[in-house]
């Protein structure tokens, strides 16, 4: 298997082939993300061992949304048993890329401690807000700096490998390289990729809100949010699809089909 070179503007190109792909089965895709956080969040609240479980499983349960997006693009109908594809072959690697992915972000909250006194690392892993004044703290906001680059190498080495792990049987050490390996040979697609994607996902949905609360004078805020969630709720399967398009263009032409 060789990472193809592809232009930056495929980089947009993902989000848009996302939205079709989403548009395909709208309300499976709906499905499959709720039965996914619904699960996720069963597991969690387990004493001791749910949010290790949770770290160690993300890599296994992203390969169903790549699974759905094969599907969709085939014609085919979608079913919720392609929430678990990721652990029919292949599973202890799949695991082996979880225990490293959990490493990762142990590492990574380690690291923020070191600004914020670990406020960061204990709002992630017990889900308790930190006070008002320790939010707005500059320690705090370094912490999420420290945060968000060095979670970049993690998003490229996770990138393509529980799917290179699922479908094409490679070990997770290979498949941690090759992910890296093409993530950082299309660094201009993901640029223009991850732009489009704020601006999606983040600008639009607060553009629209601000827009229908200037229009009513503030009168329409409750309205203005229960409009905005349902436009982000909808436009984040637009985006795990996306991380299919960006699979199919960098790695294979034709995909192996479901068995």
């Amino acid at each position: 298997m060789q990472a193809q070179l592809v232009p930056p503007s495929r980089g947009w190109r993902w989000l848009a082939e996302g939205w079709k792909l989403f548009r395909a089965a709208p309300v499976m895709w709906l499905a499959l993300i709720f039965g996914y956080w619904m699960l996720m969040t069963a597991i969690s609240i387990v004493p001791f061992v749910g949010v290790v479980a949770v770290l160690v499983l993300v890599p296994g349960f992203s390969v169903a949304f790549m699974a759905a997006s094969r599907v969709a693009a085939s014609g085919q109908p979608m079913q919720m048993a392609l929430l678990f594809a990721g652990f029919r072959e292949n599973v202890g690697a799949q695991i082996g890329l979880g225990v490293v992915y959990l490493i990762s972000i142990a590492l990574l909250l380690s690291a923020t401690t070191l600004a914020d006194g670990g406020a960061l690392a204990r709002w992630m892993l017990t889900g308790t807000r930190p006070a008002t004044d320790v939010v707005q703290s500059d320690g705090f906001l370094s912490a999420l700096m420290i945060a968000a680059s060095l979670y970049a190498p993690v998003m490229m080495l996770f990138w393509f490998a529980p799917t290179l792990v699922a479908w094409h049987a490679m070990p997770a050490a290979k498949a941690l390289f090759f992910s890296l390996f093409a993530c950082l040979m299309n660094w201009r697609a993901f640029v223009v990729y991850g732009m489009a994607s704020a601006l999606v996902l983040i600008v639009a949905p607060f553009v629209a809100l601000f827009l229908l609360m200037l229009l009513s004078g503030g009168a329409l805020r409750p309205a203005a949010m229960a409009i905005v969630f349902p436009c982000v709720l909808a436009l984040m399967p637009t985006l795990f699809a996306s991380f299919y398009a960006s699979y199919r263009d960098v790695f294979v032409k034709d995909p192996p089909q479901p068995a």
